[in-house]
Order: C-alpha cells, then sequence, then structure tokens
C-alpha cells in the first residue's frame, strides 16, 4: 500500500509566484494529495486550475476545514482578516504558515487573530521573489537550492516547526530558522531597500521631461537595475509599511554612502571614488561566487 503524501490537503490562499510554485514543487514530488486553491479572484483561481496548480476552488472556511497546511500567499495587509476568518473553523492538527516578506508585523497581527490557536501558525519566508505575479509565474524547480527562513514561536510544538521543514525540503529549498527581529533587519538590507531604491529611480526617470528619449536609450544595466520595481505595488507597499522602521534605518546608511561617493566625485578625488567603486564591485564578485547567483 502506498504511503500517505508528506500533506494530504494542501489550501494555497493566493495562488501566483510564491504559493503557485509551491504547489508546483509539491506535486512534482508527489508530497501532496490535493491542493485547494484560496483568493479573491475566481476567474485567476480558474486559471490556476487550468495549469494545474490547484485542484479544486475553495472558500477559507472550506480551506480551514479540510486542510493539514494552510500556506497564506497574501499581501501582508491581508493578512489579519484571513487569519480571523480561518481561526473559527480551523481543525486542531493543522499547520498555517505564511510567505510574507518581513514577520515581526505578521508575528503581531497572527497572535491577535488567532489567540489560542497561535501554536498552529509557523511564520515563514522563502528567499525566491521575482517581478512576475499571476498563476502563470508559477514555477516547480522555483525553490531550488533557494533559503526559506521560519522564525518559529515559543507556542510552535516541535512537530509543527519539524512538518514544515519538511514540507520546504520537499520543495528543494533549503531551511534556515531564524527570530523576526533579525530576519526584519536583514530583509530591509538586502530585499526591501534594494526595491525601494529601484521603484525610487524608475519613478525618477518616468517623471522626467523626457523619459521616452531615455527609455529609448536604455540599456541592459538599466534594465537589471530596474527589474525588480515591476513587481505588485500592493504586495511591496505592505512590506515597505510593515518593516517600516527597518527600511528607514537601512535607507539612512544608503544616504551616507552616496554622500560618501558624492562627496569624492564633487571633490574630483579620483582614488577616494576608485576605491569605492572597486569595493563596491569586489564585494559584488564575491557574493556572486559563492552564492552562484549572478
Amino acid at each position: 500500500m502506498a504511503s500517505a503524501p508528506l500533506v494530504p490537503v494542501l489550501a494555497v490562499v493566493g495562488v501566483g509566484l510564491i504559493g503557485g510554485s509551491l504547489a508546483l514543487a509539491l506535486k512534482r514530488y508527489g508530497a501532496v494529495g490535493k491542493v485547494l486553491g484560496v483568493g479573491r479572484q475566481l476567474k485567476s483561481l480558474r486559471r490556476a486550475q487550468e495549469l494545474g496548480l490547484i485542484d479544486e476552488v475553495a472558500t477559507l472556511e472550506q480551506a480551514a476545514q479540510q486542510a493539514d497546511l494552510i500556506m497564506l500567499a497574501t499581501p501582508i495587509g491581508a493578512m489579519a482578516s484571513v487569519l480571523k476568518t480561518l481561526r473559527p473553523h480551523l481543525r486542531d492538527s493543522t499547520l498555517i504558515s505564511d510567505a510574507g516578506s518581513t514577520k515581526a508585523d505578521v508575528v503581531r497581527v497572527a497572535r491577535d487573530a488567532l489567540g489560542d490557536r497561535i501554536g498552529q501558525f509557523v511564520p515563514g519566508h522563502p528567499i525566491a521573489g521575482a517581478e512576475t505575479v499571476g498563476p502563470e509565474a508559477a514555477r516547480a524547480d522555483l525553490y531550488d537550492g533557494r533559503n526559506v527562513i521560519l522564525t518559529p514561536l515559543e507556542e510552535n510544538p516541535a512537530s509543527a516547526r519539524e512538518r514544515l521543514i519538511a514540507v520546504w525540503e520537499a520543495c528543494g529549498a533549503r531551511v534556515m530558522l531564524m527570530d523576526p527581529a533579525t530576519h526584519d533587519e536583514v530583509l530591509a538590507s538586502v530585499s526591501h531597500v534594494p526595491h525601494f531604491l529601484s521603484s525610487v529611480f524608475m519613478w525618477q526617470v518616468a517623471s522626467s521631461a523626457n523619459s521616452d528619449q531615455r527609455f529609448a536609450l536604455a540599456g541592459t544595466g538599466f534594465r537589471d537595475f530596474t527589474r525588480i520595481a515591476a513587481g505588485s505595488a500592493e504586495v511591496w507597499r505592505d512590506i515597505f509599511l510593515s518593516n517600516r522602521q527597518a527600511v528607514l534605518g537601512q535607507l539612512q546608511e544608503v544616504r551616507q554612502a552616496l554622500d560618501q561617493a558624492e562627496q569624492a566625485l564633487q571633490d574630483q578625488d579620483g582614488q577616494a571614488l576608485y576605491e569605492f567603486l572597486e569595493r563596491a564591485a569586489l564585494a559584488r564578485r564575491f557574493w556572486a561566487s559563492r552564492s552562484g547567483l549572478q
């Protein structure tokens, strides 16, 4: 007799790049039985079903009653209402996690919404985003070799943490454990601020009087620097507001670095400018060779 899959019933709330890719990855390895899709737009859910990401369309109440694992892949601003809707219908054995890019704020929201069921919620964050959105963006290999951060709570039983680690490892991911505050500070630096700066720069170019000419002459450097600015405005608005203090702190450090480089240019100090650029170039090359990302 064949053994039961790792996740007999998975419910994905928000079937786009992150949630849809989780479903596809688990299906690829035979680690999931049935996948329920939950979302605000029925058209998008039907498309996810056509693409094979989900098996059935469900409501939040149905997901809470049937699912062994519920993955929240929604904008952070929507999590409070989603969790409050789930709570009265949750089975004791149901595990909930999320894919939110901030953790301290999500934990606070979850404690308020779930109350004495907070032990069933294990916060998480897969580091595998992209600027593409919607069911069509989902890929079965999205998490291969990628990092997933979990920030377990003191109320989480060891079995819940271990179950979720097994799920992400079944997707090909590497799992790291971290506390929420550390997560938010580090991700503000290497994820949130880059997106903020890319969007600000893109806004500045698009708002210029000769933007058409600038866009006509833009090449690969412009493409690479602005790629992430094409992401979901709703998702990133919620991330910036949720992690506001950490982002503001990192922006202050970026401003100091920009002042330093600008002063070297203002002073026509070629050596100082060279040293600044060389240190940045060496750091980028070292990171690329170590991470395997280019």
